[in-house]
């Protein structure tokens, strides 16, 4: 997994971040033109909102004009980079000659060059960049030769920035931009006349880029649909990454695309296949290098690489897990092979360096990295162990020979094991709590009892401290505890397939009739044809015919299957086993005459024949014994003897000279005949000699191969092996994972049970009739109480509600209105009424589920017969009320003192001569409204009255004139009475009467003409008994109660 990303500046980090971007742009060759190209193609009306700090590869020694040269095409300010100077925005910076130049704090910061280390000055420039600003830092690498700017570019986007790089084709020089496109970390290309548009576009559409940056808030199903698009399209599952870490990564991409919202960019991702690719690629960039964390190096190089060959091991097992491109990979290597070569110690160092990208895995087994990496390796180990190319440094093959890269993944994927060393830096940083303590423990059970963990400078082991032991806090170095495992693993035999083959057995024909044909033929192969066997090719025997004792004789040894080589008499072995050779090679029949074999402590001379036997390709199998078998036929011929004029064959040199000679009168007979025979045998000798060093070659080749065959068995036997173990602790887990899902899922009954239970004892309790539907206005429960509405029984459950009849009266639409809610969603209401005269209020509701998923309907009958009755009572007392006070001309009111709200009947508004329709007041006005209807001194003796009454709770009771809206005269009684509750009045009740015709109370009036009108102190006049007082000027009484005054 390459996971080496730096983490982006944090807001509550002690160093400022500058609240706006910096573009960082970096050139070489031909630098000037894209420069100028460049800044000529910003709007001169519009503030950018961003800094430029420029850098180009300028000689040491030079004066540059570029300065001068950069100012004529912008009206930024465009300055030459000072120590301290603060980076504002809309303001361009440039680098001077013979310094380089970093970013921190908001500030520039120069630095002399060092003469040991190779310039990349835009490498410096961007890894500063990237980690004072973060997703601000913006890096455009344009036209020049090298790879400078490739390292940098890799640090801008691992810290969620951008990278853009001139289009190669644009580029006088294309090196440095197609450096970094080749290296994955470019995120736009484009001319440099197109540039100043895409970072405006990029600006302006960017909340990532603004002074204050809008958080959104994440949508976190989008999050888990991408995640899930990832896992279906990689295989790999992000879900136990850090969610910080993978939303840093999705923003940078919606950045690169301009897009604003998270859902939007899932849906660019499934029309986008290969944007998936490309944001797996972009979670996983690493950021690594040489010797990174020099000091921990360090403390690796002296402390634990010392103490891993104190004892000379035969074999170390080192695994650099998530080593990204291999750089420090190759630096344990380098590390260790020193130490091996001053130690002059051969031991078998194995480095396993394994990723999740395969991309990243691809490029760490070509061993090529570029020039830049002179900055991180000293010299003495650029030239001990790299060789340098045109395109940079390769590592040598010493090195090379100790890595095996594998694309592995560490969350799925089963573990190396008996490890001595597992480097596994700025990894588990990405991944979240859970994911860490799971791999701990595994990274224990991978290393030896006394080997190292060696991790990255944010890590830890967190609360393993029983597993692991702190070496160096600060260097990140822990080992292993000393104790025994838990358990073995299972030993390879186990695992091991059979390789011998099968026994061999021997050839017996299929026993059949004799014929006299068989009888015949028998007698003739025994009588006259020559000894024989049939072999394979390996030698063994499969058939002997005729009698070859005077060729073969018995092996030594355990009785068995006897092969012919070993068989054969003095003088036959070295001539069979070459002819055989031949014969098996050439798939040919071979002849060698002349061979002397000793029999009975004579030589005699033989012809020696082998030949393919062939037949039906089903006759024998291809995989069994007789498969490829030889006929081997041995012939005696004529002359047995040495002087009978036969050249010898192999071993005759040995037998002339342990032979004596023999006086055969012959004149072909003598030495020279000897020497003959010698010459031939040495010939032979030579050939067989020939036969014997080729097979021993090809059988060097076949025992090369079949021991890199057995080496690639055996590491994947034990690759199986440990799977199998990392299986078994599997399914150990998902075993213990099952009980508690099981244990949580018998809860979860438990509690499903415990809310049945309360929902039927919360609806038998309420004693609402209640009854749930399905869509097709299917049955799925009710209550009990439903049964005095609707005839239903348990069975009836999954039956449709319009095959059952209702005791509802006059009402036909249930099951209609019922649909009528399903389709449209809007709940109904009204009153039905059963056939036995009860009352219900239905209400028929969407049953909505907590996804708000529609899944049927609720329908409900509240008992509202008593509600009903009342409600019946109260209109017939109503209406009684209203006949008799229309019969009696008497109008009733109430004042509400709290609310100061008034109300009157029909009747009083009709002795006002006042449409109830037309009169708008309910308050005050219509107190007002009455007042002014009295007689003109009558009014405050009312008012006053009333007053006392809402003030003191005092009853009145009175009579005066009263003049109509029409402009009638009446002779009213006016009665109020206080509604008293807990000591205050709350209302105040009363009536208003008519007393008859206008004349009566005219002349009542004229013959009272001073009962009315006494002393000026009052306006109501008590009387003794029952009846009403007259107006008059009788005295009030005080009131602290108020109502507005008459105009």
């Amino acid at each position: 997994m390459s996971h080496v990303d730096p983490a982006p500046p944090s807001a509550s980090s002690a160093e400022p971040v500058p609240a706006f971007p910096v573009v960082g742009i970096g050139a070489s060759a031909g630098g000037l033109a894209a420069f100028t190209e460049f800044f000529q193609g910003f709007p001169d009306d519009r503030s950018l909102g961003m800094a430029f700090i420029l850098v180009q590869h300028l000689p040491a020694d030079a004066d540059s004009m570029l300065t001068e040269l950069i100012s004529r095409t912008t009206r930024m300010p465009v300055s030459k980079a000072a120590p301290g100077m603060e980076v504002v925005p809309d303001h361009v910076y440039i680098m001077p000659p013979n310094r380089e130049l970093t970013f921190n704090q908001g500030r520039l910061s120069l630095h002399e060059l060092a003469d040991q280390r190779v310039r990349l000055p835009i490498d410096r420039l961007f890894n500063s960049l990237a980690q004072a600003l973060g997703k601000r830092a913006i890096g455009v690498v344009m036209t020049g030769t090298g790879c400078d700017g490739t390292q940098g570019s890799r640090a801008i986007r691992a810290g969620d920035g951008l990278v853009i790089a001139q289009s190669p084709k644009s580029c006088e020089f294309p090196g440095m931009p197609a450096s970094a496109i080749a290296a994955g970390v470019v995120d736009h290309q484009a001319a440099p006349a197109d540039l100043p548009a895409l970072l405006c576009a990029i600006a302006g559409k960017s909340d990532r880029l603004r002074s204050e940056p809008v958080q959104p808030v994440p949508d976190e199903a989008a999050r888990r649909e991408l995640i899930t698009l990832l896992r279906v399209h990689t295989g790999h599952d992000f879900s136990h990454y850090k969610r910080n870490t993978i939303l840093r990564r999705v923003e940078r991409r919606l950045a690169v695309h301009q897009i604003t919202a998270l859902a939007d960019y899932v849906r660019f991702v499934e029309q986008t296949p290969n944007e998936l690719q490309t944001l797996f690629r972009d979670v996983l960039i690493g950021v690594t290098s040489f010797f990174r964390d020099p000091e921990s190096f360090t403390v690796l190089d002296q402390q634990v690489i010392p103490k891993l060959l104190e004892h000379r091991p035969a074999a170390l097992r080192i695994w650099s897990a998530g080593c990204s491109t291999g750089e420090e990979a190759y630096s344990l290597a380098i590390l260790i092979e020193e130490h091996l070569q001053a130690l002059r110690w051969p031991c078998q160092v194995t480095v396993f360096a394994t990723d999740l990208d395969p991309q990243a895995i691809a490029d760490a087994r070509t061993g090529l990295y570029p020039a830049s990496i002179a900055a991180d390796v000293t010299p003495q180990r650029l030239a001990r162990w790299f060789t340098a190319e045109s395109a940079g440094y390769r590592i040598n093959r010493t090195i090379r020979d100790r890595l095996v890269f594998s694309e592995h993944d560490l969350i799925k994927d089963p573990p190396f094991t008996r490890l001595d060393l597992l480097c596994c830096r700025n990894l588990l940083i990405y991944l979240d709590g859970e994911m860490q303590r799971k791999l701990l423990p595994l990274f224990h059970n991978a290393v030896k009892p006394g080997g190292w963990l060696f991790l990255g400078p944010s890590e830890s082991i967190s609360d393993f401290t029983h597993l692991f032991q702190v070496e160096d806090r600060a260097a990140r170095l822990y080992r292993n505890a000393e104790h025994q495992r838990s358990s073995a693993l299972p030993t390879l035999n186990r695992l091991l397939p059979t390789m011998m083959p099968p026994a061999h057995q021997s050839f017996h024909p299929a026993s059949s009739p004799r014929s006299l044909r068989e009888v015949t033929e028998k007698a003739l192969l025994t009588q006259i044809a020559p000894a024989a066997a049939l072999v394979n090719r390996c030698g063994d025997l499969l058939y002997l015919h005729g009698r070859t004792g005077m060729f073969l004789e018995p092996a030594p040894g355990e009785a068995g299957i006897s092969n012919i080589l070993k068989m054969a008499r003095e003088g036959l072995r070295h001539p069979l086993m070459s002819a055989i050779r031949q014969a098996t090679l050439h798939d040919q029949p071979v002849h060698s005459s002349g061979v002397r074999v000793k029999t009975n402590g004579h030589f005699t001379l033989i012809d020696l024949t082998v030949c393919p036997v062939s037949g039906p390709r089903n006759a024998v199998a291809e995989t069994s014994p007789e498969a490829g078998a030889l006929l081997v036929v041995f012939r005696e011929t004529a002359g047995s003897r040495p002087g009978s004029g036969v050249l010898p064959g192999p071993g005759a040199a040995e037998a002339i000279a342990t032979e004596p000679a023999h006086d055969s009168g012959d004149p072909g007979s003598g030495p020279d005949q000897t020497v003959t025979a010698l010459t031939r045998a040495l010939h032979d000798k030579e050939e067989y000699l020939h036969a014997a060093n080729e097979a021993l070659a090809s059988t060097n080749d076949d025992l090369r191969s079949a021991n890199e065959e057995l080496q690639s068995v055996n590491e994947e036997l034990q690759s199986a092996n440990e799977e199998l173990v990392t299986a078994k602790e599997e399914l150990q887990s998902v075993n213990e994972e099952l009980s508690t899902v099981n244990g949580e899922l018998q809860a979860k009954v438990a509690e499903l049970s415990r809310a049945n239970n309360d929902l039927n004892n919360l609806l038998a309790g309420t004693g609402i009739a209640t009854l749930f539907l399905d869509l097709d206005q299917r049955i799925l429960r009710f209550t009990a109480t439903i049964t005095r509405i609707i005839h239903l029984i348990p069975s009836d459950l999954g039956r449709p509600i319009s095959d059952l009849v209702t005791k509802l009266s006059g009402y036909q639409q249930f099951s209609a209105d019922i649909q009528a809610v399903l389709d449209t969603l809007v709940p109904k209401e009204l009153e039905v009424a059963t056939a036995d005269g009860r009352w219900f209020m239905m209400r028929i509701l969407p049953y909505r589920t907590l996804d708000n998923v529609i899944e049927g309907a609720v329908v409900t009958f509240v008992d509202i017969t008593e509600a009903k009755r009342i409600e019946t009572a109260q209109r017939r007392s109503e209406s009684l009320l209203r006949m008799i006070q229309q019969a009696n001309a008497l109008g009733s009111w109430e004042w509400d003192v709290a609310q100061q709200q008034a109300w009157w009947s029909d009747e009083t508004f009709r002795l006002h001569d006042l449409d109830p329709a037309a009169i708008h007041p309910t308050g005050m006005g219509l107190l007002l409204r009455s007042l002014e209807c009295l007689a003109p001194d009558d009014r405050a003796a009312v008012r006053a009255a009333l007053l006392r009454c809402i003030d003191a709770g005092v009853p009145y009771d009175l009579e005066t004139d009263f003049v109509t809206a029409k402009g009638r005269t009446l002779r009213v009684r006016i009665c109020a009475e206080p509604v008293i509750d807990r000591g205050q009045v709350k209302k105040v009740v009363g009536f208003i009467m008519d007393r008859g015709p206008d004349q009566m109370a005219s002349a009542t009036r004229r013959e009272q003409p001073q009962a009315s009108r006494g002393n000026g102190d009052g306006a109501i006049r008590e009387r003794a008994g029952p009846g009403p007082s007259s107006v008059g000027d009788g005295a009030a009484g005080p009131s602290s109660a108020t109502l507005p005054e008459q105009s």
